[in-house]
């Protein structure tokens, strides 16, 4: 069955929100009506006629060709189906993502796959700050699903994780990890200052050393049950990710400085 395809046609001159075209809200509409969907900006009306050229095909997977970063909220609270983006994107791809397949070939912004809850959200190249996090006044960031990052990302990657897997092959920024609740965040590259800072649970793999708060408590090396089957259901995605988890592990308990009940592991 062919996609739906929205190939855009020039540069957008404002930012845009793109939360209306998801699967699950145009089911079902014909060409005409998605191009007379109005998206929200920050000074001018602006449908999607005005800037896709529309390709009629199934709803459940769309396909976006091209990208700009001024293109906001894709796959915004997106429950089923497949979205991929074919360029890069703006900021909060994914959000409160619960279901589906949402693909980005290029960059993204700050808050990707923030409060994401099921689903699974790749992302080609790099990612912008808070990836995956809350935005300013929630509680808790992402609380489900997977994020794969094949690129890098910015600070407080993984901020307020509750659930779920966050796998960063690239490099992060500042802070990755922080406040976290729960869940598991990966990396495969260089991490910058004090991953992890007010923890409270969940674990945090690092390819690399790295340089710890003082309120991180050494507790040995591992040979951990759970880390050679996890190894195992991340080999599809990630084979490098897969063997950093096969063998023994150095393991910090903390953040002492909160609840403490979280780990950082790296290779022995």
């Amino acid at each position: 069955m062919k996609p739906l395809v929205l190939a855009l046609e020039q540069e957008p001159d404002q930012r845009l929100d793109l939360s209306p075209l998801c699967p699950h809200l145009l089911e079902g509409k014909s060409a005409k009506e998605i191009a007379e969907i109005e998206l929200q900006t920050t000074r001018e009306k602006v449908t999607v006629g005005d800037l896709f050229h529309i390709r009629a095909g199934s709803a459940q997977t769309i396909r976006f060709e091209g990208g700009s970063t001024r293109l906001d909220n894709i796959g915004f609270e997106m429950k089923s189906g497949e979205i991929v983006v074919e360029g890069d994107c703006g900021k909060s791809v994914g959000r409160n993502l619960s279901g589906g397949n949402l693909i980005v070939a290029g960059d993204a912004g700050p808050f990707a796959g923030s409060c994401m809850s099921g689903g699974r959200l790749e992302i080609w190249g790099d990612a912008g700050d808070f990836l995956g996090a809350p935005l300013e006044g929630e509680m808790e960031g992402m609380s489900g699903g997977l994020l794969i990052l094949r690129g890098s990302a910015g600070a407080r990657a993984g901020d307020r994780l509750r659930r779920g897997t966050i796998l960063i092959e690239g490099s992060a920024g500042d802070y990755p990890g922080s406040r976290m609740i729960a869940g598991t965040l990966i990396l495969l590259g260089e991490c910058g200052v004090l991953p992890g800072y007010l923890m409270r649970r969940g674990t945090i793999v690092l390819a690399n050393p790295p340089a710890l708060a003082p309120t991180f408590v050494d507790c040995g090396v591992h040979s951990l049950a759970f880390a050679s089957v996890f190894s195992r259901l991340l080999e599809p995605e990630s084979r490098a990710a897969a063997k950093l988890l096969a063998g023994p592990l150095n393991r910090f308990a903390g953040d002492m400085a909160a609840l403490g009940k979280g780990e950082i592991l790296y290779p022995a």
